[in-house]
């Protein structure tokens, strides 16, 4: 998978996103969030590292479930998973390396 340039509204749900294998990068955020903006050059470095990571880019805010069920405060949010579980987070992530090291982690 490539890294995803769009946020969707069309969230799994959680037990959906509970029963992906592998490795997954969980991106909350919205098109107009400035953060968000700022994180797409640094995202996209990083993936360019791992262009395998699936990579779900979701629409977050007041009524989004899948956000709320993540505890997700501010944007951009990046979850890491691996086999469905939470392995690590980065909140508003300013560098690509940060990224790239959870990415080499999760991955792993």
């Amino acid at each position: 998978m490539a890294m995803q340039t769009i946020y969707t509204d069309q969230a799994p749900s959680r037990d959906e996103v509970g029963a992906l294998q592998g490795a997954t990068i969980i991106e909350f955020g919205t098109d107009w969030c400035g953060h968000c903006q700022a994180a797409q050059p640094h995202l996209e470095r990083a993936f360019a590292a791992h262009p395998q990571l699936r990579h779900l880019k979701i629409e977050d805010g007041p009524g989004r479930l899948l956000g709320r069920s993540f505890r997700v405060k501010l944007w951009p949010t990046l979850i890491f998973m691996r086999d469905g579980e939470e392995v690590e987070r980065l909140v508003r992530p300013v560098t690509a390396e940060p990224i790239r090291e959870a990415m080499d982690r999760v991955d792993g």
